[in-house]
């Protein structure tokens, strides 16, 4: 299947998670060096940091109750794939222990930094709209 639409025209400017893509994207780049650091350039390709991330802010803000449930919705939800950076056709990279990495990798002071600004920007716009 063939598809000129990419997933960036799919969701509508106004939409809640645009206003928390960016910030978030920022501290996860401001990041990538420690990530950079942690992660081995030898044995079987890893799932990126910066996605792990991602996925576990989708799976708060949306009160998904477990990693399995996240990676259907991750499966099909254009949406999530377009927060987490997955491609329209892009196979899900899991591991059974690969959702709980980000507690491995990311401190917990920066996790919780990111969630909060996720959070904080989720909770305002739904009391503006």
């Amino acid at each position: 299947m063939f598809s000129y639409v990419s997933l960036e025209s799919r969701v509508p400017p106004t939409h809640q998670l645009r206003g928390i893509k960016s910030p978030l994207d920022e501290a996860l780049a401001g990041m990538s060096r420690d990530f950079d650091r942690v992660y081995a350039s030898e044995g079987r390709p890893s799932i990126p940091p910066e996605r792990l991330v991602r996925a576990s802010t989708l799976q708060i803000l949306y009160s998904i109750r477990s990693e399995r449930l996240l990676c259907e919705q991750l499966d099909y939800n254009l949406l999530f794939r377009w927060f987490v950076g997955l491609s329209i056709d892009e196979p899900l990279q899991t591991t059974s222990s690969s959702l709980n990495a980000p507690s491995m990798v990311v401190p917990r002071r920066s996790s919780r930094t990111m969630c909060g600004i996720s959070c904080r920007h989720f909770a305002s716009s739904r009391l503006r709209s």
